[in-house]
């Protein structure tokens, strides 16, 4: 009923466009005017500049308006103010008498800004002043000239924190939405690389970037994820996430769907295997989409290294996949159903170091595991110095003190600890938190029905993912549907001297990507 629902609203949205819309409001040749439509529409704010001058022999009032602390007050001062007001421009030039012709010269002639735009757009003019440009308003023109000066405090280039590499490079994207293209087109110099932008939010009128490489992405995924883009309808997408959440094929699912990154090596391996991206303004995290379960066990390190290490690094992520999701369900079913299955060793060392425990397994790792979590979620929101102290001390300490007072088994924080660290081993931090939510039911399966629960339960897991698409897509490609070629770089990683062409489940136009033989590059 709830995907029924959602799916009419996306029809709602799509068709809305068909209704008629409000006209444009249009600036008037008036400068008083347009200043004080413009500080009615903004109610007048006091970070508002408003730089009113006269200019030319005939003193034709203009008016420069920006918004204080999003623009390079030293360009406006140098570049346009002191170049009209010192009137050494009229040395080479005779001033118009009209005002569209006055502003005609100083856009082609007098200004040497890099990028001046004409519009005549009353909105358009405001949402570029809140953009970080001046406008530029002469008297007797309809027109703006909407000058690029923006310049905010933002956070320099650095190491992104999530995804640490010990082999690779050091950058990751930033808030500033074009330090972040220039970081994707520095490592991909295609003259065949895409950016659409969009404007997203009725309010914050946030940027957005789709980004793809024309003829090697599929034209059904671009239409796509255009389409999806142009249906967001809120009052403003807080950061990468809520476009993630929008665009989601499903919202009833603990997998994630589109993955997000912040490292530019990872986002242009992206887009050269055909896949999309979105840059959000304001947000260092940039979406990747379609993903596949398998995306979610690699690392860009993978290709840093030599393939027999990339290979082993790969197998021991799978390996803890495993171990994190099912580790404490398997102790809990063997130690309360399944003792036979328990070497007689290994039975007695348990049964003694739970002798005196006055929990039953399921509870014990109920206990450990919820203590864990809040233990790791306070590490994260404490200051950084504080919470790494929190999480270690904090874990050494409790787990000792609960198995001196007897509430839990040495074994159980054994458990625990190999689950927790098998966890940190997985390079997609959000699917790291999907596998930790299946963790408790799966633990509840194997308290219920023991073995039984466990393979009840993974059944439905796998019901589940194979149903999932990613952009249409198959979440479980290229498992199933099955694409022989495509397993060359998934559990196993082939050497890079295999690895000649892209994807088979993307579908890409340009399936070549590699040529051993030299010269140029085929298409199939």
């Amino acid at each position: 009923m709830l995907r029924f629902l959602f799916r009419q609203r996306l029809r709602k949205q799509q068709t809305a466009g068909e209704t008629p819309q409000e006209p444009v409001a249009r600036l008037t040749e008036s400068v008083k005017h347009n200043v004080s439509m413009i500080k009615e529409l903004l109610g007048s704010p006091n970070d508002l500049i408003i730089r009113e001058f006269r200019i030319g022999p005939h003193k034709h009032l203009c008016s420069l308006i920006s918004i204080d602390g999003l623009i390079n007050a030293d360009l406006l001062d140098e570049e346009v103010l002191r170049v009209l007001l010192t009137g050494r421009w009229l040395e080479n030039h005779t001033a118009p008498a009209e005002g569209s012709a006055l502003l005609d010269l100083l856009h082609k002639e007098i200004l040497s800004v890099n990028s001046i735009d004409r519009v005549d757009s009353l909105d358009q003019t405001m949402l570029s002043i809140l953009s970080g440009l001046a406008a530029l308003l002469v008297d007797g023109s309809s027109d703006a000239l909407l000058i690029c000066s923006q310049r905010w405090q933002e956070r320099p280039v650095e190491e992104p924190q999530t995804e640490a590499l010990i082999r690779g490079p050091r950058d990751g994207f930033t808030e500033n939405l074009r330090t972040n293209t220039a970081l994707v087109r520095r490592r991909l110099r295609d003259p065949h690389l895409r950016y659409l932008s969009f404007r997203i939010g009725r309010r914050s009128r946030k940027e957005v970037i789709l980004a793809y490489i024309d003829g090697i992405a599929h034209p059904d995924l671009i239409a796509e994820a255009k389409r999806r883009l142009e249906t967001i309808d809120m009052d403003e997408a807080e950061g990468s996430g809520y476009i993630e959440q929008w665009m989601m094929d499903s919202f009833l699912t603990p997998f994630p769907l589109i993955h997000s990154t912040e490292r530019p090596d990872k986002t242009a391996s992206a887009l050269l295997q055909g896949k999309v991206a979105i840059l959000v303004d304001g947000s260092p995290f940039t979406l990747i989409m379609p993903v596949t379960i398998g995306t979610m066990f690699q690392s860009p390190e993978d290709y840093y290294h030599h393939w027999l290490i990339s290979s082993l690094m790969r197998l021991l992520r799978t390996v803890s996949a495993f171990l994190a999701t099912f580790l404490p369900a398997l102790y809990i079913a063997l130690v309360e159903y399944h003792q036979g299955m328990i070497p007689s060793k290994l039975a007695f060392s348990i049964a003694g170091s739970r002798e005196g425990v006055p929990f039953p397994a399921v509870v014990e790792a109920m206990l450990m595991e919820v203590t864990l979590e809040v233990l790791r979620e306070a590490g994260i929101r404490l200051p950084k110095p504080i919470g790494q102290t929190i999480g270690i001390v904090g874990g050494l300490v409790i787990g000792e003190a609960a198995v001196a007072a007897g509430i839990v088994s040495p074994i159980m924080v054994i458990v625990v600890a190999i689950t927790a660290i098998c966890s940190f081993s997985l390079p997609s931090y959000s699917f790291a938190i999907s596998l930790r939510m299946l963790r408790f039911l799966i633990m509840l399966a194997a308290s219920m029905f023991g073995l039984y629960g466990i393979v009840l339960v993974y059944i439905m897991i796998n019901i589940h993912i194979v149903n999932l698409k990613s952009f249409g897509i198959p979440f479980t490609a290229p498992f199933a549907p099955f694409f022989w070629n495509d397993w060359k770089d998934l559990i196993l990683r082939a050497p890079v001297t295999v690895l000649e062409k892209r994807p088979q489940l993307m579908q890409t136009l340009d399936k070549v990507r590699m040529n051993k033989k030299g010269g140029s590059k085929g298409q199939e």
